[in-house]
C-alpha cells in the first residue's frame, strides 16, 4: 500500500509502498477513504513537542482523522466485520483501565495517539491498523459519508468535547473562538448548534467570512483593533456585555492563550485546544492572580473518547450542522507534504480532506 512517512522534520514526506497492516487479535484493518490533514499533523512534520517529550519520531506515517472501511478483524473482534464503514479516533484507548472504563478513553493510561506513535502508525495511507477494534472503531451512520467523517474525526469531534463535554456550554450562553481554523470554525458551528451565541476572533478577514457563514454571531478582528494587551479581551466584553461565558483558544500562541483566559466573565471557563509552537514550548505566562479573584477556569481538552460519538452524530442529525461544510479541498496523498508546509503561514483555510490515496 501507499503511504506518507516522516523522513525529517519540516521536509517532505516520503509517499512510498510499504507493507500492508494485519489485524492484531483485538484489532482491525480500515481501509481509508478518506483522512483529513489537521493542524496537529503540522506539529508533528515540524518537530514540535521536544519539550513535554512528545516529539513525533522520525519513520512515522502520518495521519489522524480516518474514515473509511472495515476489511480485516483479529479472532477476538466480536463488533465489528469487514464490510462495516466507520470513524477511526485518534486517541485510542485499549478500554480496560479506569479511565476507559469511566468513558474517559481519550486520556488512557495506556493509550495511543494515532499516527503519532511507532505502534500506531497513521491513515496517510491506503490502509491503518486500529488495535482494540471493539473499543476504539466507532460505526459510522448511513448518512455520513467518509469525506465529512473524516472533517469530523479531530477537529471536530475535538470541538464538540471541548464545549459539550468540558465546558458544557449551556443555550444562550457567549461563546468566543480564538482562531478560525479547522478546529475553530468547528467550535463555531457547534456552538451555534448548541445554541450559544458565538464571537470568532482571527486576523484572516476570509476566515471570519467562513465563520460568520457556519453561525457566528460577531466577528472580530486584532488587527483592527488598538495596540495593547486587553484590545481583544475588552472588545470582546463590550459584544457581549462582561464577557464569554467559554472562551476556547483553539490555535495554541501565547497571544491567543491569553486573549482568550481574558475574554471570559466572571466564573467563566477557558478550554485549552490548541497545543503550542517552538515559540511557547508548552508554557503560556496567565494573569493568575486575575483569574482567582474572578474565580476563572483554565480546562485543558484533548481530542474525544469513542464513548461520545453517539451523542455527537444525535447532535448533528438533529439540527442543520454540516461537517462536510468545512471541507474546502480534496487532496491526493502526494499533495499532502504541500499543505503542511502552508500551514506554517496560515495558509490553510477550513478542513482539507486527502481522498486519493493513489495519487
Amino acid at each position: 500500500m501507499r503511504a506518507a512517512i516522516l523522513r525529517e522534520y519540516g521536509e517532505p514526506l516520503d509517499v512510498r509502498e510499504v507493507p500492508d497492516p494485519e489485524p492484531g487479535p483485538d484489532g482491525a484493518v480500515v481501509r481509508v477513504a478518506a483522512c483529513g490533514v489537521c493542524r496537529s499533523d503540522w506539529h508533528a512534520w515540524a518537530g514540535h513537542g521536544e519539550w513535554a517529550d512528545d516529539r513525533v519520531p522520525r519513520g512515522q506515517v502520518l495521519g489522524h482523522e480516518p474514515a473509511g472501511e472495515v476489511v480485516a478483524v483479529g479472532d477476538a473482534v466480536e463488533r465489528f466485520a469487514p464490510g462495516d464503514r466507520v470513524v477511526v479516533p485518534f486517541s485510542l484507548g485499549d478500554g480496560t483501565c479506569p479511565r476507559c472504563r469511566r468513558g474517559h478513553g481519550n486520556v488512557c493510561d495506556d493509550g495511543r495517539a494515532l499516527g503519532f506513535e511507532p505502534d500506531a502508525p497513521g491513515a496517510f495511507a491506503e490502509r491503518v491498523a486500529v488495535p482494540d477494534a471493539d473499543y476504539n472503531l466507532v460505526e459510522r451512520p448511513p448518512w455520513l459519508g467518509a469525506t465529512a467523517a473524516a472533517a469530523l474525526g479531530c477537529r471536530y469531534m475535538t470541538a464538540y468535547h471541548a464545549l459539550a463535554e468540558r465546558a458544557e456550554l449551556g443555550g444562550g450562553e457567549w461563546l468566543a473562538v480564538h482562531g478560525c481554523g479547522g478546529v475553530g470554525l468547528s467550535a463555531v458551528q457547534l456552538g451555534d448548534a448548541l445554541g450559544a451565541r458565538t464571537v470568532a476572533v482571527d486576523v484572516d478577514d476570509e476566515a471570519l467570512s467562513f465563520a460568520r457563514d457556519l453561525g457566528a454571531d460577531e466577528t472580530v478582528n486584532p488587527t483592527d483593533l488598538g495596540d495593547g494587551e486587553t484590545a481583544v479581551p475588552d472588545r470582546i466584553r463590550d459584544l457581549t456585555d462582561g464577557g464569554a461565558t467559554v472562551s476556547v483558544d483553539a490555535l495554541g500562541i501565547a497571544e491567543t492563550c491569553r486573549n482568550s483566559v481574558r475574554s471570559v466573565r466572571p466564573r467563566g471557563t477557558h478550554v485549552q485546544v490548541g497545543l503550542t509552537t517552538e515559540a511557547e514550548r508548552g508554557e503560556v505566562s496567565l494573569p493568575t492572580d486575575w483569574m482567582t479573584r474572578w474565580e476563572v477556569s483554565f480546562v485543558g481538552s484533548r481530542g474525544m473518547p469513542p464513548t461520545s460519538y453517539d451523542d455527537l452524530f444525535a447532535l448533528i442529525e438533529a439540527t442543520d450542522v454540516d461537517p462536510a461544510a468545512l471541507v474546502s479541498d480534496d487532496l491526493a496523498l502526494s499533495a499532502v507534504s504541500d499543505r503542511l508546509a502552508a500551514m506554517d503561514e496560515y495558509d490553510a483555510r477550513g478542513v482539507e480532506v486527502v481522498t486519493d490515496f493513489a495519487n
